[in-house]
């Protein structure tokens, strides 16, 4: 099965010459993300063990709107990591040259747009973000949204611009909802099956459930997911670095659709893998079972 997670985060230790924005190490423990650093060697090595072949960097709002390292990165490990870049979304004259700048990136995929902090959660909804949609669908780049509250408004902007792939993040959730209380924002996510150019990533699942993993309790809304997207449109993902912590592995959440949640064959091939290449036109290689373990003996 080709395996790629639809969402990580790297980055280095913070510096004078490398400063992460006010506030970012309570939102980083708030979120219950590691301190230190998670460079892209921990991230290949910890991928080989469990079978990963690929991950989608996606740089984290603490490094503000920066991706030298997640280009760097992709650089340094040619086909294990594409990229969903960051935009500055309030500067629509830096972000647009950004934008086409994107385009011609080999490593990045698409980007990604956060509404879900107190600087930027209204952005979609007071023009701000206007400046965006109209320009990333002419461009053709796929996006991924973190906006938990702005479910209607994405299906607007959806059916307003429908060739522009959109992707939501962690199945629409608000941050630190657990368990049943998650099932009001899913329904909201599921719901926009409506709309063919949005698909949803099923991602960080274990940070959702206060039941011990493999978290059975919240199988029954990855499922709604499943079966109103489609598993074509559900992606797997990790954000590997909030759960290392807890004594989770790449293996574990991995196991966690393949063995113990009651998926098909059949949709495990698209939830896994090849669901999230088909949306960002990201090629999987005819060989792609062996992709990395020759990655892992190139880096030995």
């Amino acid at each position: 099965m080709f395996i790629v997670d639809s969402q990580i985060h790297l980055w280095k230790e913070e510096t004078p010459d490398r400063p992460w924005v006010p506030g970012a190490r309570e939102r980083i423990r708030l979120n219950g993300h590691r301190e230190e650093a998670f460079l892209a060697e921990e991230a290949v090595g910890l991928m080989d063990e469990a079978g990963v072949n690929r991950a989608l960097i996606l740089p984290p709002s603490w490094e503000g709107d920066r991706i030298d390292y997640a280009l760097e990165a992709a650089e340094q490990y040619p086909g294990r990591f594409g990229i969903m870049a960051r935009v500055p979304q309030n500067d629509p004259e830096e972000g647009e040259k950004l934008l086409h700048f994107i385009k011609e990136q080999e490593h990045i995929k698409g980007v990604r747009l956060t509404f879900h902090r107190p600087q930027d959660r209204n952005w979609m909804i007071d023009g701000t973000n206007d400046w965006y949609w109209p320009i990333a669908e002419k461009l053709g780049i796929p996006t991924m949204v973190h906006a938990p509250i702005w479910k209607r408004e994405l299906g607007q902007i959806a059916e307003k611009h429908p060739d522009l792939k959109i992707i939501i993040d962690h199945m629409g959730i608000m941050a630190r909802c657990v368990d049943d209380a998650i099932g009001y924002w899913v329904q909201e996510t599921a719901d926009l099956a409506v709309y063919p150019n949005i698909s949803v990533k099923v991602s960080a699942i274990p940070g959702y459930s206060t039941a011990p993993f493999p978290n059975l309790n919240i199988e029954k809304y990855v499922r709604e997911v499943v079966d109103k997207m489609g598993p074509e449109r559900a992606h797997w993902g990790t954000d590997i670095t909030r759960l290392l912590g807890h004594g989770l592995t790449w293996t574990d959440t991995i196991e966690q659709f393949t063995k113990h949640f009651s998926f098909s064959e059949e949709e495990l091939e698209w939830i896994m893998g090849k669901g999230i290449c088909k949306v960002l036109d990201w090629d999987i290689p005819a060989d792609a079972e062996t992709v990395g373990a020759g990655a892992k003996a190139e880096t030995a």
